[in-house]
This record gives structure tokens, C-alpha cells and sequence, in this order.
């Protein structure tokens, strides 16, 4: 199986729905010429053309109502917003058009949008430039929710997105675009709301979002070392969510870590925790323990930063609060 890195399975994707689909276009700030902030939509415009691979102005209002109005009419856009942080000024048009139109009609509208956007610390970016706001889109009935953490689901959770007749807010970690791995040259589609297990495991279940996989996965190598077995599972997707692999596990091994970038204040996290709480309380030897990151804006200087973001060590240090 080919080797590609997680940028090149998302052009891969946009360009192969793109080809397949003629009512599949992209817009949003420099995705033309320029190829995309990070560089992902690269070689799309010259091969799509300006109608199809839109540049637009630094509005993201604009950007989100406009792919909004368009999927309504029935095409299926897929708008780039440069930065998650940005989204902020866009908040009606997704939260209470996009999410909210296909309800509201009876069902007799569907919006088949995706909105792309990077997140995630670690690039001294500073604050408005950093954050991980999963939990903001997880929270809004209408939304479905897709933070791939591989290149192979990079791509195959994309065109899942592309083919939805919903919207679906598809978020992109920035350490991850260099990530290579095993991608198939042909399309292929990642089921939204089947967790992957990425390591079996006996003692603890971690559950673990985006960058935060690795994270995890490189703690359980440390742990194995010391005797302990941790199976190590991918949500892929918050909405819909996949509760039912993540019982199971927990049944098994007794004992749950929760990991992701974000604050840990009201993140995804806790909804983890909680339907694990009411469906598989009397499996649990112990407290359900989340490793995440403080409270606290993400700071400018590197060694701050760096200290900000959830490392092996707190994955281990957790693990073994609950199995000391």
C-alpha cells in the first residue's frame, strides 16, 4: 500500500470527490493559486479551475453562509476556514442555519457541506491561533464531528464527509500533516461512528482524540514496559459517537484515561466520561481519570507551550493513578 502523509490523503480525497462528482467544489481564503494555508488544497485550482476552487474574502460569515446556501440548492461545498479559532465570527451561519435547516424543514432540506479547518497547539502559534474547539461542534444537534487521527482516515473519513447529506465539521490536527502512513491510491470510505481500536490491551482502556493517539500510544509502549496492558481506542468521529466499542473495552479492562488536547474545563472528555459512568459503572475498578490540557489560553513561549499540551508522561502518571 502506498506511503503518504495525512496532507496529502485529504488533497487526495478532495481531488478524487472532486472527479467523481461534479457538484463537489472548495471555497475559503487562499485554497486557490496559494494552495491553502497549510498547503492542502494545493494543485486543485489548476486543475478544477476558479469556478470549483474558489478564493474568497477573509470573511468567514461569508464563507460558511454561502456554502450553507449553496448545499441547500444542492450542491455539496467543502470551505476551508483557515484557523478553527476564526470560526468564531461565523457562529449563526453554522450553528443556527447549517445545523439547524434540514430540522427545521421537515427534513425535506439537506445540506451536504464540510467544513475544513486546522486546530491544535504546538506550532507557536500563540492564542487565537492554537485551540482545539471540538467540543463546541459536538455540542450542537445538526453537526456530525470527524477529527481523524491517521492519513488513512484522514482520507476516508473526508469523502464520508463529502458524501453526507449533512453537515459535518471535519477537523485537522497541524502536527498531523506531515504524519505518513498506509493510504490506498483508490477511494475508499471511513464508517462515522465506528471507533478503531489501535492496540489491545488488558488492564486500562485510554481513549484518545487526534495528535493525542500518538500521545497515548507511545504511553502504552512506556507502559508495557512496566507490566501494564493498555488498549488504546480512536473515536474518529464525536458525532455520532461510537459508546458501544468503548464499553466493551472497559468491561474488559476495568479502568478508563480519557485523552484529548483540549482544556480539560467542559471538553469532550467528560461526555466520555460520563456515558461510560452510566453504562458501565459496576466494570470500573476505579475513578475515570482525564488527561487534557489547563484551563488557560495557549501560550506564546515555546517551553509554556510545550508544558500546555498533554504529554506521555501525564498519560502514564494517569494510567498508573488508577492502577497503583
Amino acid at each position: 500500500m502506498p506511503t503518504k502523509t495525512y496532507l496529502q490523503a485529504i488533497n487526495e480525497a478532495l481531488r478524487q470527490e472532486m472527479e467523481r462528482d461534479p457538484d463537489v467544489f472548495i471555497m475559503g481564503e487562499d485554497v486557490g493559486p496559494f494552495g491553502g494555508c497549510f498547503g492542502v488544497t494545493k494543485g486543485l485550482y489548476e486543475q478544477f479551475g476558479e469556478k470549483r476552487v474558489k478564493d474568497t474574502p477573509i470573511t468567514e460569515s461569508a464563507i460558511i453562509g454561502a456554502a450553507t446556501g449553496a448545499a441547500a440548492a444542492g450542491l455539496r461545498p467543502v470551505c476551508e476556514i483557515m484557523f478553527v479559532d476564526f470560526i468564531g465570527v461565523a457562529l449563526d451561519q453554522l450553528f443556527n442555519q447549517a445545523a439547524k435547516m434540514r430540522y427545521m424543514f421537515g427534513g425535506k432540506a439537506k445540506i451536504p457541506m464540510v467544513l475544513r479547518t486546522p486546530q491544535g497547539a504546538g506550532i507557536g502559534a500563540a492564542a487565537q491561533h492554537s485551540q482545539s474547539l471540538e467540543a463546541w461542534f459536538a455540542h450542537v444537534p445538526g453537526l456530525k464531528v470527524a477529527m481523524p487521527a491517521t492519513p488513512y482516515d484522514a482520507k476516508g473519513l473526508l469523502i464520508t464527509a463529502i458524501r453526507d447529506d449533512n453537515p459535518v465539521v471535519f477537523l485537522e490536527h497541524k502536527l498531523l500533516y506531515g504524519l505518513e502512513g498506509d493510504v490506498p491510491d483508490e477511494p475508499y470510505t471511513v464508517p462515522f461512528g465506528k471507533a478503531q481500536v489501535h492496540r489491545e490491551g488488558t488492564d486500562v482502556t485510554i481513549v484518545a482524540t487526534a495528535k493525542m493517539l500518538h500521545t497515548s500510544l507511545e504511553a502504552a509502549d512506556v507502559l508495557a514496559k512496566d507490566g501494564m496492558s493498555a488498549e488504546v481506542i480512536d473515536p474518529r468521529t464525536l458525532v455520532p459517537f461510537d459508546t458501544d466499542t468503548i464499553v466493551e473495552s472497559v468491561k474488559k479492562t476495568h479502568g478508563l484515561v480519557v485523552v484529548h488536547e483540549a482544556v480539560k474545563h467542559a471538553g469532550f472528555g467528560a461526555e466520555i466520561a460520563a456515558q461510560v459512568a452510566e453504562l458501565a459503572f459496576d466494570y470500573l475498578d476505579g475513578p475515570i481519570v482525564r488527561v487534557a490540557a489547563p484551563f488557560t489560553p495557549v501560550p506564546f513561549s515555546p517551553p509554556l507551550e510545550q508544558a500546555y499540551i498533554p504529554g506521555v508522561d501525564d498519560v502514564v502518571t494517569a494510567v498508573k493513578k488508577i492502577r497503583a
